[in-house]
């Protein structure tokens, strides 16, 4: 089996070049920063502050978070409902910067991550995948770019969704977000020592696409 990890802050857009390059390859797309939308949309729901580690702790054997694939396109099940769309909002997207930073939210999750390694070729992006999850993947790559193009791509995705985006708060809630990831005690967002750095900064989707496909085929000898 082959394992990509593909690290990076919020909005670098790893989940949508991720998606790309796993179906140009046919390997099995993980979007791993959906599994920590899912736990800090189940602490909303339940009304459980994120500020308090073990109310969040009680709640975790009460949370049954599933992966499924219709027609090639992955979706979460939170307590069997499928929050695919409810874990994009923005609330859910800063509450679970916060989650994440939880050791026991972190554990909660690994094993379900690492899971999915062992059956199928598989392109996982997240935080840290490539320095805690899969170690061991043939793949590292670090995607990045600055703030203010990841905020406006954000606002254009919440735009074409038809939700309200102001680009100042976005912008603001990602560099916050970059300092939550990358200071948090467990598991801080940071490239793995053998990572390929990608910024996109100045590059069209379909030109990063490329790039990373190349790498993938390169160093995984495809």
């Amino acid at each position: 089996m082959i394992a990509v990890a593909i690290d990076g802050p919020a909005g670098a857009g790893k989940s949508t070049i991720a998606k790309k390059v796993s179906e140009s390859l046919g390997f099995i797309y993980v979007d791993t920063g959906a599994l920590y939308r899912a736990v800090a949309l189940a602490c909303i729901n339940e009304g459980v502050s994120i500020g308090e580690p073990e109310a969040v702790k009680t709640l975790l054997p009460k949370i049954d978070i599933r992966i499924i694939f219709f027609n090639g396109e992955q979706h979460i099940l939170l307590n069997d409902k499928d929050v695919s769309e409810a874990i994009r909002s923005e609330n859910v997207s800063m509450a679970a910067s916060r989650v994440s930073a939880l050791p026991e939210v972190r554990a909660f999750l690994l094993e379900l991550q690492r899971g999915f390694s062992k059956t199928d070729n598989v392109i996982m992006d997240g935080r840290d995948i490539g320095t805690v999850v899969l170690p061991n993947a043939q793949v590292k790559i670090f995607l990045t770019a600055s703030p203010e193009i990841r905020a406006r791509r954000r606002m254009l995705q919440l735009q074409e969704k038809g939700m309200e985006a102001d680009f100042d708060k976005i912008l603001f809630d990602i560099v916050q977000r970059d300092y939550n990831d990358t200071h948090r005690e467990t598991a801080p967002l940071k490239a793995a020592e053998s990572a390929v750095t990608v910024d996109t900064t100045g590059l069209a989707l379909d030109e990063v696409v490329e790039k990373i496909t190349a790498i993938i085929k390169e160093r995984a000898a495809l």
